[in-house]
């Protein structure tokens, strides 16, 4: 058996989860195939880890064994082939190998397993379960057959896959990965520097941070990560996904960060040299009760309204920016630029702050389970002393290129965007430096509309020709009309 190539290991995931249609359905998909892939991998290495050992001791079992010799230990009847072996109640010899696995590695897989209910067998037959374990168990996944860059390819391919498949779900763990390189290349990580992300979903704007420290031929092990999110499936997934990645140093932690952030000294909270994020749009019912009084002080501009939570994560997020080396990135829906009453004083103290660097309009349907459109807010803690007291606004919305279901910003779009922030001047059409006072004049309205004005195209209108379609439409109406009354008296119904 020779190394895997990354499309034979995307089929075979793939295969995994058609195995599980019908009975589970497509949108909790994640919450079974990415807990299995975890379990089966770290059984392939560790396996392999103790032949080396073997070899290097002279058939040593003991020594063989030694935890620090292992990435995870994997107690005595909680391995993969204990599981292989069992041909009933399977899904409980799952649950009892997760549960020990976690135990036996409690600093780093606490929880990573996720809260599914193995052992209901009206969803998973021990036939089902029997299937999918085979499966599993066609290939060998030690690292001298898959290397874990290729692991963590793969697993981010599944992850879109599952957001395709589920389209309306998919917004809370899946942003589009050209958005976060568009991300990642604005704010630009470096050796040795903290990122961090609220609202984390599956790991891939941290994850971002380590590709492009890697590509910019920097050590990405130096990166220190930290993520926090609400929902315990997702959080499981982004830690599996990093670790797949080959990543140990990192903190994801499971809560509500709004209510209780779980990055903090006392009162006061961790700062961070990257705080990106893409987090839940208008989330209503998001702990505003608490916010007047947040312990953390972070109405650092002023109360977000109950129904809406876009500026709380806004607020949290440049609370959590280190003083200096401080900047971020955040998505939010466009209305967050110009909606008024309590929004718009709070824009208006971020603004005078000067803080604000860039307002990047994107395209309509480009994010899973919304059709609205969206824009990205470039904040620094300091800002460069030619960007002092100005704000550059982008108009991108006809950057991306229409799908049936999903529009899709590609690759050579966000390398336009990136391109016209890096300039940070005007561009007809396109961009526009504004002067904090004419913001100011705008009652702080952000609306790029206002900034960005498009010459009006005027086209020529050939009046004969557009009779003509006009009849020829008219003419297909009434033929239509026809056929239906035929139908309708058919069926006795006229």
């Amino acid at each position: 058996m020779g190394k895997i190539s990354l499309s034979e290991l995307e089929q075979y995931l793939w295969d995994a989860a058609n195995i599980l249609r019908g009975p589970v359905d497509a949108s909790d998909f994640k919450a079974y195939i990415f807990p299995l892939l975890f379990f089966k991998r770290i059984s392939d290495v560790y396996d392999e880890e103790y032949r080396q050992a073997l070899d290097e001791s002279g058939g040593d079992e003991e020594y063989a064994s030694f935890p620090e010799l292992h990435d995870y230990i994997i107690p005595e009847g909680a391995h993969w082939n204990d599981v292989k072996d069992t041909s009933t109640n399977v899904g409980q010899a799952l649950q009892h190998a997760f549960r020990e696995i976690e135990k036996a590695n409690q600093d780093k897989l606490y929880e990573i397993f996720g809260d599914v209910n193995w052992g209901n067998k009206e969803r998973l037959s021990d036939e089902l379960l029997n299937d999918l374990i085979n499966h599993f168990s066609s290939k060998n996944l030690s690292k001298s057959y898959v290397e874990p860059d290729m692991l963590g390819q793969a697993y981010e391919y599944l992850i879109k896959k599952f957001a395709d498949l589920t389209n309306r779900k998919a917004g809370e763990f899946y942003t589009p990965r050209t958005v976060v390189h568009l991300m990642g290349n604005i704010l630009k990580p470096q050796e040795k520097e903290s990122i961090y992300d609220p609202a984390c979903g599956s790991g891939g704007m941290l994850l971002e941070a380590v590709h492009y420290v890697n590509s910019s031929g920097g050590d990405e092990r130096t990166l220190k990560l930290y993520g926090q999110e609400k929902n315990l499936t997702t959080s499981s997934i982004a830690r599996i996904n990093l670790f797949l990645h080959g990543i140990q140093d990192f903190q994801i932690i499971r809560g509500d960060t709004l209510r209780n952030p779980s990055f903090h000294e006392g009162d006061q909270l961790s700062q961070f040299d990257i705080v990106i994020a893409n987090p839940p749009f208008s989330l209503k019912n998001w702990g505003q009760e608490h916010w007047s009084h947040d312990p953390f002080g972070r109405n650092i501009a002023g109360t977000p309204p109950k129904s809406n939570g876009d500026y709380a994560w806004v607020q949290h997020m440049i609370s959590s920016m280190a003083p200096v080396t401080g900047r971020m990135a955040i998505v939010l829906p466009h209305g967050a630029l110009f909606r008024g009453a309590a929004e718009g004083k709070i824009r208006k103290k971020l603004i005078e702050n000067d803080m604000l660097e860039a307002v990047i309009g994107l395209g309509p349907n480009l994010f899973y389970g919304t059709g609205i459109s969206a824009c990205i807010l470039v904040f620094r803690a300091r800002k460069d002393e030619s960007r002092k007291n100005k704000v550059l606004f982008i108009d991108a919305s006809e950057q991306f290129q229409k799908g049936r279901n999903q529009n899709f910003f590609l690759q050579e779009h966000a390398d336009n965007v990136l391109d016209w922030y890096e300039k940070y001047e005007d561009v007809e059409d396109i961009s526009k430096l504004v002067d904090i006072k004419e913001i100011e004049e705008n009652e702080f309205n952000l609306n790029i509309s206002r900034y960005v004005r498009k010459k009006l195209v005027v086209e020529e209108i050939d009046l004969e020709e557009t009779f003509q379609e006009l009849n020829q439409a008219y003419d297909e109406f009434l033929e239509s009309e026809e056929k239906m009354k035929s139908l309708l008296k058919e069926v006795g119904v006229l």
